[in-house]
């Protein structure tokens, strides 16, 4: 995650490379509250700008919530395309949307909805390690309302 390189040829200096998975400017915090289609629109819309998925996938995103909920705890929503939304995926990607007072997922409230699109069965991968992550209950509660768009990526890019 780190390259080094020369700095007057005598100092090394480390300088953090972003994920290719996650980058910081998919993250977007402070959201108000929309509905939820909406939301996984966003969340596709957001994939589709940063270059990880063709327009088709959005439509996959939103007919996959009407099979079944993407809704998966602790007020967390993982929308993504299944199927033949393969097709869509042009390489693998996440994106983060907060809104820290909730969005109605059914009867329950999402606080995060994490857009994912992962190429083969990388979204199996992607999934866990979001997961593996999501585990501490206490951080995952933080992340509803944090200001600080570094540490979701410090938790997730690590993770991806």
């Amino acid at each position: 995650m780190f390259n080094f390189f020369k700095k007057n040829k005598k100092e090394e200096v480390a300088v953090e490379n972003e994920s290719e998975i996650l980058r910081k400017a998919n993250i977007r915090l402070g959201l108000e509250s929309v509905g939820k289609v909406e939301a996984i629109e966003m969340a596709g819309r957001l994939l589709v700008e940063s270059g990880y998925v063709e327009e088709e996938y959005i439509q996959a995103m939103k007919e996959r919530e009407e099979v079944v909920t993407t809704y998966i705890g602790m007020g967390v929503a993982i929308p993504h395309g299944i199927g033949e939304a393969k097709k869509n995926i042009k390489k693998s990607g996440i994106v983060v949307l907060q809104f820290p007072n909730g969005i109605q997922f059914d009867d329950e409230k999402a606080y995060l909805v994490i857009g994912i699109a992962g190429i083969g069965d990388e979204h199996i991968k992607i999934l866990s390690n979001i997961a593996v992550v999501l585990e501490d209950e206490e951080i995952t509660k933080e992340l509803y309302t944090t200001g600080d768009k570094d540490k979701i990526y410090k938790l997730f890019a690590s993770a991806v």
